[in-house]
């Protein structure tokens, strides 16, 4: 019922009934009002996975796959998985899929993000693996993982309303604006690491492609080790790994 279905209900050969073109020239008015394809499908496919992705719960993008594929490199045998933010689900869903003895935590505030999440856990076969807390990040966990990741809002606050009408309008500005400088969120990560990761834990945090710096040296003074970055597939750095002593 959605707009994968406009070639075929437009299609010449294809008489619309009244109903399906109202659908039809919704859909398409949405599309025009420049609101995202995922919002108007309710899905998105992230690692041959599909997520739905319903408004107010920030879309899956290609550029986090890089975070999945250098934190299943650094930590091939994690067993025990946290996502600080967890959105959609895409990064911790995805890290389980491809991780079948691990269990894993997704944190977040919004509760369209946690609905949204526990319905891809489910959709996914995941939900006996799974563990979806509703805290602001780290706070109130009391154990420590072999994996931590986040894709934490990372734009400075100046660049919000520079950021093209599909993003700025639609998706949520809380897993978009990451303060003055775009490193709120990383200082706070930075503090609560150390705290959250397993001795030998792996930390996997998306970035934006110029803050790679400004991370790693977050994360070095927080005392974590082997601190390195991960390009993307543009060859942009898009992924800091850090390890705890």
């Amino acid at each position: 019922t959605g707009l994968d279905r406009i070639a075929i209900l437009s299609a010449p050969e294809t008489a619309l009934s009244d109903a399906q073109a109202a659908q039809l020239h919704l859909l398409t008015e949405r599309r025009a009002a420049r609101e995202p394809m995922a919002y108007i499908l309710g899905k998105r496919e992230f690692r041959s996975l599909e997520f739905l992705t319903p408004q107010g719960v920030l879309i899956p993008r290609p550029d986090t796959e890089t975070l999945i594929e250098a934190a299943l490199e650094a930590a091939p045998d994690a067993r025990s998985v946290l996502d600080l933010g967890v959105g959609s689900g895409c990064i911790l869903l995805s890290l389980l899929h491809a991780l079948p003895e691990a269990e894993g935590w997704g944190v977040d505030q919004s509760p369209a993000a946690q609905n949204a999440s526990a319905e891809n856990a489910r959709r996914l076969g995941l939900s006996r693996r799974v563990h979806f807390v509703a805290s602001n990040w780290g706070a109130g966990l009391e154990r420590r993982f072999d994996l931590v990741t986040s894709n934490p809002p990372y734009i400075p606050s100046a660049d919000i309303e520079t950021l093209d009408a599909d993003v700025r309008d639609y998706e949520p500005r809380a897993a978009l604006d990451g303060g003055v400088d775009g490193l709120s969120a990383y200082r706070g990560l930075a503090d609560e690491l150390p705290r959250l990761l397993a001795p030998g834990g792996v930390a996997a945090l998306e970035i934006g492609w110029d803050q790679s710096a400004a991370v790693m040296r977050l994360l070095t003074e927080a005392g974590l080790k082997d601190v390195e970055v991960r390009k993307d597939l543009a060859g942009r750095d898009r992924v800091v790994l850090a390890r705890r002593k």
